[in-house]
Order: structure tokens, then sequence, then C-alpha cells
């Protein structure tokens, strides 16, 4: 018994110590997300949903939530924020090919369609992020204008 509440006694610790350490925050500036703004020029309806869905994990814009300040659930919120950035990120449009971000468009109306995104993980603390039908619908509706307007693009060889 002696030994389990020395086990116990250190984890405390460390737990307690932990919380004095974090990943680096991913609070950069809204101004990021506006090139890809200006390029695909998202009606009012979808900006409001890109806002509340999106940006949390896709841009450089991370509204963090009461619980971020935990550790270790900091470091998990930090995973899925790179996580995100790396397979969509609306505050790096700009350096990608037309290519690119045709097949980016390709896979958001894939992952919407299939209410793959966003993820549950995510809607299960922010409710305003579950997209109903008509959400759904606006969104892909966008995205797929967006995808005709780069197949009409010269393309880069």
């Amino acid at each position: 018994m002696k030994i389990i509440k020395k086990i116990f006694l250190f984890l405390l610790i460390a737990l307690v110590i932990a919380q004095f350490f974090g990943p680096e925050k991913n609070e950069g500036d809204l101004a990021s997300i506006n090139a890809f703004l200006a390029e695909t020029n998202p009606p009012e309806d979808v900006k409001l949903i890109l806002k509340e869905t999106c940006y949390d994990c896709h841009s450089d814009v991370t509204r963090y939530p009461w619980y971020n300040s935990i550790t270790p659930v900091n470091y998990w919120l930090a995973g899925h924020v790179k996580d995100g950035k790396k397979h969509f990120n609306f505050s790096n449009w700009e350096g990608n090919s037309i290519k690119r971000k045709d097949h980016k468009f390709e896979e958001l109306i894939e992952m919407v369609e299939e209410r793959e995104m966003p993820l549950k993980s995510y809607t299960w603390t922010h409710t305003e992020a579950k997209l109903s039908d008509t959400q759904i619908k606006s969104v892909v509706d966008w995205a797929k204008l967006v995808r005709v307007t780069y197949s009409l693009m010269p393309q880069a060889e």
C-alpha cells in the first residue's frame, strides 16, 4: 500500500508541474484568411459556417476553449490543429498551385458530404459546428462553384 501512495504522489506532483508547460498556441491573425476569402468568395452564410466549424483547426486562428489550459488536453488539441492544418490550411492559401487548391476543394466536398467534417470530437463541445443538411448543401454548392472557377484557370506545368 505504501508503494501505491508513493506512485500516486509522484503522479500528482508530475501532473501539477506539467500544468506550467504546454504546446505553442495557434494564435495567428484573422488577416491570414483574407487571401482565401478573396479568391474563393464564399457567400455570407458559408463564411459564417467556415468561421464556426473550420477555422479553429484549419487556419492560423484558433479559439481555445477553457479546458485548453489543462495538460495533457492542450497537447491533444494542439495535435488536432497541426493535423487539420496539414490537410487544409485557410491561412496558407496563396502558396498553393491551382491544381492543389482544386484538390483541397475536392477533399472538402467529400469530407463535408460524408459528414466526416467537422469531427464528432469537435462538435461535442462546439454544438454550433454541427452542420444541418441545408448548411452542408450551401458549403458543397459553393465549393463546387470554386472548383469550376479553378478548372477555367490556366494550369502551371
